[in-house]
């Protein structure tokens, strides 16, 4: 895809922030992707804490991506978990998603599920405060990420 052909519903498959995809696509035209990555890194951290929530609830749980056409591939590292661990997984998912009301955001990319489940046991221990930013920067890195994946292959 080149930078010209980028439309909302895209943007929309790299971060689930309607907010954010429109914002971004007002800032067309791109010089090159870098541009695009630091316009779409700003306008994420001028968005207020519901535009990130919605983000945050377009993703898949961690171990569940199956449906998901980036997701699966970034959360890879869940496909090698054993049941003990994927189940103690999934619990703190609902623990993580009780405590905060949203699901836990990590950048999974080359992430084992050993890695994933202790930044989870780490991050639960969070107050909601400091935990929203930690997620919000999460998601900050699967978006650049997605935004090159969208752009470059």
């Amino acid at each position: 895809m080149t930078l010209e052909d980028l439309n909302v519903n895209r943007l929309l498959e790299c971060c689930g922030s309607p907010a954010w995809a429109r914002q971004t696509m007002a800032r067309r035209p791109f010089q090159d992707l870098a541009a695009l990555e630091t316009a779409a890194e700003e306008i994420w951290w001028s968005l207020p804490e519901p535009d990130w929530l919605e983000a945050f609830s377009a993703h898949p749980k961690i171990g569940d991506a199956s449906t998901a056409r980036w997701s699966a591939d970034e959360q890879r590292g869940m496909k090698h978990a054993d049941c003990d661990l994927a189940a103690e997984m999934r619990h703190l998912n609902r623990e993580y998603e009780k405590k905060f009301g949203w699901i836990f955001i990590v950048c999974a990319t080359g992430k084992s599920a050993s890695e994933m489940h202790r930044q989870l046991q780490e991050r639960i221990a969070n107050n909601p405060a400091a935990e929203i930013r930690i997620a919000a920067a999460e998601q900050a890195k699967i978006t650049r990420l997605r935004l090159h994946k969208l752009v470059v292959e």
